[in-house]
């Protein structure tokens, strides 16, 4: 099939339609470079392509979660809401696209299946599931933190004879709930927005819960036209604020740790960071996720909120969140969750006491009982950060696998590039901020830095570039440093790589603040690229 398919060259291949790769696409097409994007779906928005269940909602202000690189884009859009819903992201994401011509230079509904690095020819040879060829000197990986779906891992998943859905990839077109017993399998973010949007609709509900995950208010608001107006004509300001914030964003932060205040002081700014709603809490104090003694006072607050609004107590004590940090999970963002566990058709599944044993033809078999349903929703979350970018055969120098290279838990330099992968590019990969910091900011840091260093060695002829292996080492030794006082260590979290069977565990994350990841990126291009090795181009060997 290949053979009758002529072999494409091109300067430069990104793979992923997510923010990463729309703005790459943008950028790099901006330089004149000759570019080919692909993306699996069938269309761009990465997770909000795919992302469609019930309730998917962005957990960061609206304001914040968007480009920042096209003024014009930027005067042009209005958000609606605070914290938008999925419809709205994906319009806006529609809309980036078809202002900027950007969807002309994606191939939709293809998967690229091996990447492979040409040492003679110094090019990439990317392969894709249609059987095409394309070389290319230049391959960016925008495959995103949270990309690849995990497969529940439960007895007999798939033996369940009534409707079967998987967040991660829910239909396009409308369900029903109305007069169905409906299973939710998963209560971490994913799981919380679907229960408060189908409890009310289903004819029973029940929640199968392992873990219970700490929730806060949204308090999402409509957004009026005067303040968007505000906000329009203070963009440059608001998001120079963001970028030199810890997490790449507007949300407030403060520099007051917890015990520097009062007992009533601080009963005080936990109410009104309550009453805010949104992260309000997670930047209330500065040291949350460093003093466990501050975050156990905090999370006995959000526990005794959760008393408040569960009428039956049996059913409030097993909601509430006990044996791991608050926020050392993701923290989650709800409108109605726990009130919906008041209505007598929404039933919780506590799987501590009660684990599930398997998945029957009829519904959830539990040690206890066997529960019948019509509808099984799986929130069973990702194979979160490097997932992506192990689906597929990534090859380097010597053979060298990404699969092989990343066996022991991943790592790079900065989490844009990787020892023994020359002019192999990653944004927001797994060794920066990912996770920690606004997404879309992370992505535009990234996909500069990278627009950068092909300039460099444009102006200086040369053809390859990879990290040193000292660098990757130092780099992943200040990741560990950091890492090891973060209270993020101290939960099963697809952070750490604990919801997926067999995969590596640990803290890869850089914890240190989108803005310190920052300045560690500009140094990194600052100091003539000391910390890469180059190859010179060859014009003979590209003949």
């Amino acid at each position: 099939m290949s053979n009758s398919n002529p072999v494409k060259r091109l300067d430069l291949v990104v793979v992923g339609g997510g923010f990463g790769g729309m703005y790459a696409v943008y950028k790099f097409r901006e330089m004149g470079l000759n570019i080919q994007a692909f993306e699996a779906g069938g269309g761009l928005g990465g997770v909000w392509y795919w992302n469609r269940y019930p309730g998917a909602r962005v957990d960061l202000p609206s304001i914040d979660y968007c480009f920042s690189f096209s003024e014009e884009v930027q005067q042009e859009w209005t958000w609606s809401e605070q914290f938008a819903a999925q419809p709205e992201l994906l319009r806006y994401i529609n809309f980036v696209a078809e202002r900027l011509d950007l969807n002309k230079h994606f191939q939709f509904n293809t998967r690229v299946v091996s990447a492979v690095w040409d040492e003679l020819r110094q090019l990439w040879v990317v392969k894709t599931n249609k059987g095409e060829t394309y070389e290319a000197t230049y391959c960016v990986m925008a495959t995103g933190p949270l990309s690849v779906p995990k497969e529940p891992d439960i007895e007999g998943y798939k033996t369940f004879k009534g409707e079967t859905y998987h967040a991660a990839r829910w239909p396009h077109e409308e369900v029903s709930f109305a007069g169905k017993r409906v299973g939710v399998i998963g209560t971490g973010s994913t799981g919380i927005q679907i229960v408060q949007e189908v409890g009310p609709k289903a004819g029973e509900l029940f929640v199968f819960q392992r873990t219970p995950s700490f929730t806060m208010p949204m308090r999402n608001q409509k957004l009026e036209p005067e303040y968007v107006a505000e906000v329009k004509r203070n963009y440059a300001g608001l998001r120079e604020a963001a970028r030199n914030s810890a997490v790449g964003g507007l949300r407030p932060q403060s520099t007051r740790a917890f015990f520097s205040v009062t007992p009533s002081q601080r009963q005080a700014l936990l109410e009104d960071s309550w009453k805010q709603g949104g992260l309000a809490m997670l930047g209330t104090f500065s040291d949350l996720l460093y003093n466990p003694e501050a975050n156990e006072h905090v999370a006995e607050f959000v526990r005794g909120k959760i008393g408040e609004m569960v009428k039956d107590p049996v059913t409030a004590e097993k909601l509430k969140p006990k044996g791991y940090p608050i926020f050392a999970r993701r923290p989650c963002l709800d409108t109605s969750y726990y009130e919906t566990y008041n209505l007598p058709t929404v039933h919780l599944v506590d799987c501590l006491e009660e684990p599930i044993v398997e998945i029957t033809e009829k519904g959830v078999r539990t040690e206890g009982r066997e529960i019948e349903l019509d509808m099984l929703i799986f929130a069973t979350g990702y194979d979160g950060l490097t997932g992506a970018l192990l689906a597929f055969d990534v090859v380097g120098r010597n053979g060298q696998k990404v699969n092989d290279k990343w066996r022991e838990g991943s790592r790079s330099y900065l989490g844009l590039m990787m020892e023994g992968f020359p002019n192999l590019f990653m944004t927001t990969g797994p060794n920066g901020p990912a996770a920690l910091a606004n997404i879309v900011a992370i992505s535009e840091n990234d996909v500069n830095w990278i627009a950068d260093a092909i300039t460099h060695m444009d102006k200086q002829g040369l053809s390859a570039m990879e990290p040193t292996k000292k660098a990757e080492d130092d780099w992943m030794a200040i990741v560990a440093s950091l890492g090891q006082r973060s209270l993020l260590t101290k939960a099963k979290t697809w952070y750490l790589g604990a919801n997926v069977k067999d995969k590596p565990q640990g803290l890869t994350l850089f914890t240190g603040g989108f803005h310190k990841y920052r300045e560690f990126c500009a140094a990194a291009t600052q100091n003539g690229y000391a910390n890469f090795s180059f190859a010179k181009r060859d014009k003979s060997a590209a003949a």
